[in-house]
């Protein structure tokens, strides 16, 4: 019999009488449900987090309290994620952080993000739901792994590098590289051996599974074609996830349909097993491409656009920041956050594929700040070696 992946395991609110449309909502199997009971259901846990919060968090209780902060959907006021880089905001006693993480690298101001065991589980289990919708789960199924992130160090609490350990949950490894090379008092990216490793899974059986920043698997596609290899076949099964954007390297971006080319010419693995994802320490929703490469809300979080002007929702097609709802977090009061993320929203029926729910393409950081992410963060490593 194939084992259960554990990060598919039931997980209990932490307090079931105050929660209960949480965990129902946050118990939905298909991702991507959507329709009248699905709304009324996710209104009703927003109501129950905004109660939770108001009543553990006095930062949130005066937002709440305030009526003019009232006017988004849900009844949730608007906290900027720039605001969990300076603050630390817990709704739970602090013997009952079950992890702590932060959004950047070791420059810059960080997101200080604590999770309850429920929070973190809840939003691990919504992973293994998309996962398995896609077929990604493979326990019986060996790959090799090309990291394009942190190789573990002590004392790391980066949710980049925590969320790609996690993601190596869903196959059992036969090997793993990092591109992020832990020096011991650091990380430095190692070009050459990831076409080392990449040449060397291309000899293998074991499908390969490539996950991390895009802008590191870019390089290393320049740098094989500087070398004069020629492309590769990586093993039929093989999969590509990305994550953390080209922050940093804003002047060498390319469209990601010309990485998604690349990748399928010099390594032989199909449009429709790359995927790009978005996702924030601030809001641990997994945002995960379709087969048409569009980023669609699962059941468990809504999506809006606000004006950049006046914080007003926009119609559709419109650019304004990112705005993520979503009453999975106990543990911050973090279910209605703004994004430093320029963004537009699309009706589901204008994407094609098979799903239902609205999908949003991300335009961009707005604005200049000194804030860095972790994509900043290991842009810098990228200094003087390409």
């Amino acid at each position: 019999m194939t084992p259960v992946n554990p990060h598919l395991a039931p997980v209990g609110v932490p307090d079931a009488a105050l929660l209960p449309h949480v965990q129902r909502l946050c118990d939905l199997s298909d991702p991507y449900a959507c329709g009248p009971a699905e709304e009324e259901l996710f209104a009703a846990a927003m109501a129950e987090i905004n109660s939770w919060h108001a009543d553990r968090s006095p930062f949130f209780r005066g937002l709440h309290s305030d009526e003019r902060a009232r006017t988004t959907p849900y009844d949730a006021p608007l906290v900027h994620a720039n605001f969990f880089k300076r603050h630390e905001v817990l709704s739970i006693p602090r013997d009952d952080v079950h992890l702590h993480l932060t959004s950047s690298g070791t420059t810059g101001q960080k997101s200080q993000m604590f999770f309850d065991e429920w929070t973190i589980r809840s939003a691990q289990r919504m992973v293994a739901r998309i996962f398995e919708r896609n077929g990604w789960i493979t326990p019986d199924q060996e790959v090799n792994y090309l990291l394009y992130s942190y190789e573990p160090a002590r004392d790391l609490k980066l949710g980049t590098a925590f969320t790609d350990n996690y993601l190596c949950d869903f196959a059992p490894a036969r090997q793993v590289e990092y591109a992020l090379r832990n020096t011991g008092s650091g990380h430095e990216f190692d070009p050459f051996g990831c076409v080392a490793a990449l040449r060397r899974f291309a000899e293998e059986d074991a499908p390969v599974r490539i996950l991390g920043f895009p802008a590191f698997l870019w390089f290393t596609l320049e740098r094989m074609s500087a070398m004069g290899l020629p492309p590769l076949r990586l093993p039929e099964g093989s999969l590509v996830v990305l994550g953390g954007g080209w922050k940093g390297h804003a002047d060498r971006q390319i469209g990601k349909h010309e990485l998604y080319d690349r990748v399928t010419e010099q390594l032989g693995i199909p449009s429709e097993r790359i995927r790009d994802t978005f996702g924030s320490v601030e809001h641990c929703i997994p945002y995960i491409e379709c087969s048409h490469h569009n980023l669609h809300a699962p059941v468990w979080s809504r999506v809006f656009i606000r004006s950049t002007r006046t914080l007003e929702p926009l119609p559709y097609g419109e650019r304004g920041y990112l705005h993520l709802v979503s009453p999975y977090i106990t543990s911050v009061p973090a279910q209605s956050v703004v994004m430093g993320d320029l963004a537009s929203l699309h009706p589901g029926e204008e994407c094609g594929c098979e799903l239902d729910t609205d999908w949003f393409t991300v335009h961009g950081r707005a604005g200049v700040s000194r804030n860095k992410s972790c994509a900043v963060a290991a842009a810098e490593l990228m200094k003087g070696m390409s």
